[in-house]
């Protein structure tokens, strides 16, 4: 299994901020902040993902806090702090733990309960009126063996740009988030462990460039050209874009005896989301959405552990998982069209999994894995259309092809149920390499398009099918020089079978022969084959210097992509396809020098150069918003002083190189932008131990 892991340590030496730096450093991740947010997290690993953040969809890629899988992507692009590590799992994740997961896992897991007393606070200053607070404190209760630890963190920013008729901020930062946790550790054969986390992030909107003028056929702004600066904007929308998380999750563990160990995990999560997105980024009123997002959700997870030293060693659980996500969108387009996106997607799942291995001798190791799980998904959709922007009032007509106001209006269910086995065979060549080869399957399931024009457009309101991928992988795992170079070498080919994918389909609302509306679809594209090699190195070159990094190569082609004509012809067009979110070539090198200091401490300097070839963020594939190759430098320097004092000085993207990580192309309304990332940055931090 291919899996890189980050202590805390490495994820300070490296200045990981958020989950989004980490694609930096392991091979074949992509993840970034979804369209116009800040904070909702779109994540692809070995070109499987799922870039909609719309209830009703499943990530490709799990995110889990403390082995708590947080099923939707608002607020989900984790910041870093009081953490122990985080691992980045790659392939399809089930038989271990947790919720199926098709394309791979990022576990966050924060910093352990512990018996001493000690804590740490932080402040950081720099770029764009950057103002960062972090502090963590573990504070044991008496002798009674329970243990309380809190940490908390302020994370601010001003505006990378601004709204420029109201010089209000976009792309700035304003996050709060806390987490504590109430642990007993005083019996060595029982823990148990009650946390709760909140995060409130009041960021404005993001700044989104428009990439050529507005050429839609209604409102005549053809002649306004786009800005210089790829973060102002010209928006007419409120500067709102607010997402709240929290959840609170009880763990147990119990030595049961020498051999046998069982855990308990019982979680519950809920978010809440309000967003403005002007897809034009005019002030004028072309495209329009406001949008509320809330989701809940309560799982229980039971895990049975076996090791008795012996030559077999296996862990086997239970999981279930209800949830509900649902709200309104409110469209207004060219303020004459006006509808809106309402209703609920629940969620009920339980799976059985379990995973052992058996040494075959003291070479070779046979593992064998299974998942079952059985899915349902309700959907609850009213979608209608209204006469002016206080959607209170429905409309006599939505299209010249539907005489109604109304566009939707379902109750469905449908049922998913998948057998995902594992299989791999492990041989120790020594005690320095390991050489390994797998077969496994993923799978994620099905649903409905809450945004179904289902009364002119019938097929768009049946369920969309579940996706599965049988992934086959070969690597091996090596140490040389004494220790001193790590290799990790991977190959793997994934069948990839009906693939989901959100696209926007244009259509005729008038009945004039030209489309002038669209609206959010989702199909099953079909298949494809996904193969790529991943390489990991770390090598100590002399007592003070260090080379780390990766190289990936990814070759992700559909296979088959069909689609339906007006008179019902189905075509395939794999060949004028793309994968999105997938560059061919990928990596990152960093060179690290760390010296003790005659006067006590330490310094370490780090400059990360990383690269990736062209990539199409959007299912449309616009060569006005594909990205092409591009490389990004940054450095630090950290001086750990012989005392509890420490301090960065840190810098990011310091060619301040130009890139856009996703954008709108929807050619109807006219719309054509482009979502950057971040600017040159510089910051300067102070941290005390205690």
């Amino acid at each position: 299994m291919a899996v890189t892991a980050y202590s805390a340590a490495s994820l300070h030496n490296l200045d990981v901020q958020d989950l989004g730096d980490l694609d930096a450093f392991v091979p074949n991740l992509t993840v970034y902040a979804a369209r116009g947010s800040n904070s909702t997290v779109t994540a692809y690993i070995r070109g499987v993902g799922q870039a909609d953040p719309l209830w009703g969809v499943d990530p490709g890629v799990g995110i889990y806090l403390d082995d708590v899988s947080i099923a939707r992507p608002q607020g989900a692009l984790l910041d870093v702090f009081d953490v122990e590590r985080i691992e980045v799992l790659r392939g399809p994740q089930g038989t271990l733990y947790g919720k199926n997961t098709i394309g791979g896992a990022i576990k966050y897991v924060s910093a352990p309960l512990d018996e001493d007393f000690y804590g740490q606070a932080s402040v950081t200053a720099g770029s764009y009126s950057q103002a960062d607070v972090k502090a963590s404190v573990n504070a044991p209760l008496g002798d009674s063996g329970w243990v309380m630890r809190v940490a908390a963190a302020s994370l601010n920013h001003d505006g990378f740009g601004e709204i420029i008729d109201t010089n209000q901020p976009v792309s700035d930062k304003e996050i709060l988030a806390a987490r504590a946790t109430l642990g007993y550790v005083g019996n060595p054969d029982f823990w148990a462990r009650i946390s709760v986390d909140w995060m409130d992030d009041q960021s404005g909107v993001r700044g989104a460039k428009m990439l050529a003028p507005n050429t839609n056929a209604l409102i005549n702004v053809a002649n306004v050209p786009p800005l210089d600066d790829r973060y102002d904007m010209r928006n007419g929308m409120p500067n709102i874009n607010d997402t709240s998380m929290d959840g609170a999750s009880l763990s147990m563990g119990w030595n049961l005896n020498d051999a046998w160990t069982l855990k308990s995990i019982t979680a519950f999560r809920e978010s809440d989301t309000e967003t403005n997105i002007d897809f034009d980024t005019l002030p004028q009123k072309i495209a329009d959405v406001k949008a509320f997002y809330s989701d809940e959700q309560t799982s229980q997870e039971f895990q049975l552990n076996y090791d008795a030293g012996g030559r077999f060693r296996g862990v086997g659980g239970l999981y279930w998982f209800t949830g509900e996500a649902g709200g309104q969108v409110l469209n207004n387009f060219f303020n004459l069209s006006f509808g809106d996106t309402q209703g609920t997607v629940d969620t009920d799942s339980i799976a059985v999994y379990g995973e052992g291995t058996f040494d075959i001798n003291d070479k070779w190791s046979v593992t064998g894995g299974i998942r079952y799980t059985d899915e349902e998904k309700s959907a609850d959709v009213l979608n209608r259309c209204y006469t002016d922007a206080t959607y209170t009032t429905l409309a006599l007509a939505c299209t010249a092809a539907n005489l109604t106001p109304i566009a939707a209006d379902f109750e469905d269910s449908e049922r998913f149920k998948n057998f995902s086995p594992k299989l791999s065979l492990d041989y120790r060549m020594d005690e320095n390499t390991l050489l390994y080869a797998l077969v496994s399957q993923g799978f994620k399931s099905g649903g409905f398009n809450i945004r179904a024009q289902a009364t002119q457009f019938p097929r768009s309101r049946l369920p969309f099918d579940d996706e599965k991928v049988t992934s086959y992988e070969i690597g091996a795992k090596n140490a040389f020089l004494d220790d001193k170079l790590f290799l990790n070498l991977a190959y793997f080919y994934n069948d990839y079978k009906d693939i989901q994918l959100s696209v926007f389909t244009s259509f005729d609302s008038n009945g004039d022969g030209v489309n002038d509306a669209f609206f959010g679809d989702f199909t099953n594209a079909g298949a494809g084959t996904v193969q790529g090699i991943e390489l990991e190195y770390a090598w100590q070159m002399s007592e003070f210097f260090s080379l780390q990094g990766n190289m990936a190569w990814l070759d992700a082609e559909y296979d088959e992509f069909l689609t339906e004509s007006a008179n019902g012809t189905v075509n395939n067009i794999a060949d004028q396809q793309k994968f999105t979110n997938a560059p061919e070539y990928s990596g990152s090198i960093s060179a690290v020098y760390a010296r003790p200091l005659a006067s006590g401490g330490r310094i370490t300097g780090r400059a990360t150069w990383t690269h990736q070839s062209e990539v199409y963020p959007t299912t449309d594939l616009s060569e006005a918003i594909k990205q092409d190759g591009y490389s990004l430098l940054s450095a630090g320097v950290i001086w750990q002083t012989a005392g509890p004092w420490s301090f960065a000085l840190e810098g990011k993207n310091l060619t301040d190189k130009e890139y856009r990580t996703s954008g709108y192309n929807i050619a109807a309304l006219g719309v054509l932008t482009g979502f950057y990332g971040a600017p040159r940055t510089f910051s300067l931090s102070a941290r005390y131990d205690f």
